[in-house]
């Protein structure tokens, strides 16, 4: 119920419903290459297109860091009924929230939302987001985009041009047992905590059953852009007595692509007068 409250708080109008390798490389090691060098990216500039639960078609434009964990991101919310974009971002453990799709009449005269304590970036449990932003866009995408070292058979699709740079074009499927099987099949400690951290974000996802991943890798062993779809389950009951079950969900396909890797990043707090509390803005919806 508070999640609903949140998003009816913000949005103004609309609703949100509860072969070989490159270099000779086989494409299983050319995967887990790019999943090693996936682990060194401390900052990230990319793009998100492509549709996910409940909110359908998604357009965003983001930059994060990881010391601190920081990010910021523009979203199209067109998908949602609205015209508009809301701006997004995750600093000194709060989230802010402003953009021409915000409810401009709950804001009081102010220009963003604030909520705390609020979480990115981390594992299936632990992201806060107060449902301002789509559970699939809640995970680091540099961790989520090493889940297809999981796959028991990666294939080369082809060479591909990705954002300007020539790439080699990766497929595979991924299911939960496939990244237990991994995890436990390991042979050493950074690629049992790779898949337990797999594990963790493959959770976040909500996937019913497998999970098909696209990967794109440039000639330097980095990934520059990764695709995930599969067929989601959500939960519906749980409140009034009802019982909590598992339904099917809506689809989801979500595309990353990787614009900048490990530039200076810079997320600030808008002044604290120009902040409305997002909890009480809620609070006032479900109790009006």
């Amino acid at each position: 119920m508070a999640g609903v409250a949140f998003a009816a708080v913000l949005l103004a109008g609309g609703t949100v419903g509860c072969g070989g390798g490159s270099g000779g490389e086989t494409p299983a090691a050319a995967v887990a290459k790019a999943a090693e060098n996936a682990e060194g990216i401390r900052s990230l500039h990319y793009r998100v297109t492509g549709t996910v639960p409940e909110r359908g078609k998604v357009e965003a434009e983001a930059s994060m860091g990881t010391e601190p964990a920081i990010m910021k991101m523009s979203m199209d919310t067109a998908g949602q009924g609205v015209k508009g974009r809301m701006e997004i971002r995750f600093v000194d453990k709060a989230m802010y929230v402003g953009g021409s799709a915000i409810d401009s009449g709950e804001l009081g005269g102010k220009s963003w939302f604030s909520a705390d304590p609020a979480v990115w970036g981390r594992g299936a449990t632990d992201n806060q987001s107060y449902r301002v932003l789509p559970t699939q866009l809640e995970g680091n995408p540099a961790a989520q985009s090493t889940m297809l070292t999981a796959a028991k058979k990666v294939r080369r699709i082809g060479s591909e041009t990705v954002n300007g740079t020539r790439t080699t074009h990766f497929r595979g499927t991924v299911t939960g047992p496939d990244i237990m099987a991994a995890r436990d099949a390991a042979p050493d400690k950074a690629g049992r905590e790779r898949q337990i951290g797999n594990l963790d974000q493959f959770m976040t996802l909500h996937i019913d059953g497998t999970l098909t991943v696209d990967l794109w890798v440039g000639d330097d062993g980095h990934t520059k852009q990764f695709r995930m779809r599969g067929d989601t389950r959500a939960t519906r009951g749980g409140t009034d007595g009802k019982p909590l079950e598992f339904v099917d969900g809506d689809p989801l396909d979500v595309t990353f692509t990787f614009l900048d890797v490990n530039q200076p990043v810079t997320v600030e707090a808008p002044p604290s007068e120009d902040t409305a509390d997002l909890a009480a803005a809620a609070d006032e919806v479900q109790t009006g």
